[in-house]
């Protein structure tokens, strides 16, 4: 066990820990266990630490650390899209067992103290939570989706879906393969209609013979309402002839894909969703989370723990990635509705490796640069002025709810 070196703050108080993980999802867990594997005292702060996860993670399986479980992930699948034409991925999707995930990650943390508490803000030596103090050298903010505080809505991916028996899902989606969006408008909203704001339909296995079919707003600023999105996805189940079972269970989804990168509980980093993980195209961040994890608890174990903190998870070729995929962001947001499954034609054609840059590559600019000339070089003159749009204008405003 290595002699810690963390060095945050002022002389911290008798009995503090070295680093304190504000927030027990699965960047903060994975966070944690890494901190106390490498021997550094280490506690995790969460109002409800025992409260269920519901959402459901999924990740490309080239991007998953190399020694997660097996067990961990529930179902494998060939993905393919639907733009103006279908298109094969040629990566293998996985969804993960998020109790598997969960029972992985606690196994980790026999070594931290699990504090049932909500922490407010830092201080030198010492974390600031609702009934007091923690003392600590070091505040580490993975507590999730920042609420807004822009003067304007952030944008924001929502979605609703059911769980459903694969034989029901089979108009939409065949056993063993997984349909990563489908633009066509088969909801029943005309592009060109008002408030027709674009959605898609994902439907991935689940395992154990589920699919979750859901209506989904890759963005928008605000994000578009649960009750459209559900009328939306019973419009197309219908259209396909696929009946919902009374009582199927739901999925609910709504965060934030924009946010500055820096953090909240000064001065600790942040990580996870709150560190800006989440991609602005797909809205993942957990895989991206678990790969990082271990890399920022080393850095953390040493002589300058926020300095080395951020090279680890915002090196400046990060940063940049960051600004560009934002700017796709923008040109997304802007886009007319009957415009969008346009550009994801181009953007599906462009070849695998580019895909593969930019949906995955957060620190590789040369690969991000280069899809987004590709994907310029392959777009007609319209397309090309809505790309160009963001660099050039302030940003969109909101969208009109509807």
């Amino acid at each position: 066990m290595r002699e810690p070196a963390v060095r945050a703050g002022s002389a911290p108080a008798p009995g503090a820990v070295d680093v304190l993980v504000a927030g027990g999802g699965p960047a903060g867990r994975a966070l944690a266990a890494a901190c106390a594997r490498i021997g550094l005292r280490t506690a995790l702060a969460d109002p409800a630490p025992d409260r269920p996860w519901r959402a459901t993670y999924a990740a490309w399986a080239g991007e998953l650390p190399a020694d997660l479980p097996a067990g961990v992930v529930a179902a494998r699948a060939t993905g393919r899209a639907v733009a103006l034409a279908e298109h094969r991925l040629g990566w293998e999707y996985t969804v993960l067992d998020t109790a598997a995930l969960r029972a992985h990650l606690d196994a980790g943390l026999a070594g931290v103290t699990v504090h049932r508490a909500k922490v407010l803000g830092s201080e030198p030596g010492y974390a600031r939570v609702t009934d007091g103090r923690i003392p600590a050298r070091l505040v580490v903010d993975a507590t999730g989706h920042r609420p807004a505080r822009a003067r304007r809505p952030v944008a924001e991916q929502t979605a609703y879906g059911l769980v459903v028996d694969e034989a029901v899902a089979a108009p939409l989606v065949a056993p063993g393969e997984a349909l990563f969006m489908d633009w066509r408008q088969d909801h029943g909203r005309a592009a060109g209609s008002t408030g027709a704001w674009p959605t898609f339909l994902y439907a991935v296995p689940l395992g154990g013979g589920r699919v979750l079919v859901e209506e989904t707003s890759l963005a928008r600023r605000p994000g578009l309402p649960l009750p459209e999105l559900r009328d939306r996805l019973h419009a197309r189940l219908a259209h396909h002839g696929v009946r919902a079972p009374a009582g199927a269970e739901e999925e609910r989804v709504r965060f934030p894909v924009e946010g500055p990168i820096g953090a909240t509980l000064a001065p600790g980093p942040a990580f996870g969703a709150a560190g800006a993980l989440v991609h602005p195209a797909t809205g993942f961040s957990v895989a991206t989370a678990l790969r990082l994890a271990p890399r920022l608890a080393e850095a953390l174990a040493g002589p300058t723990p926020l300095r080395a903190a951020r090279a680890v998870v915002w090196p400046a070729q990060a940063r940049m990635v960051h600004v560009l995929r934002h700017r796709g962001l923008e040109a997304l947001l802007r886009m007319p509705p009957e415009r969008v499954p346009a550009f994801f034609e181009v953007f599906l054609g462009l070849p695998a490796h580019h895909r593969w840059a930019y949906l995955t590559g957060r620190a590789d600019l040369p690969g991000t640069a280069a899809a987004m000339r590709a994907l310029w070089a392959r777009a007609d003159w319209p397309l090309r002025a809505r790309l160009v749009g963001p660099a050039l204008l302030p940003r969109a405003r909101p969208a009109t709810t509807g």
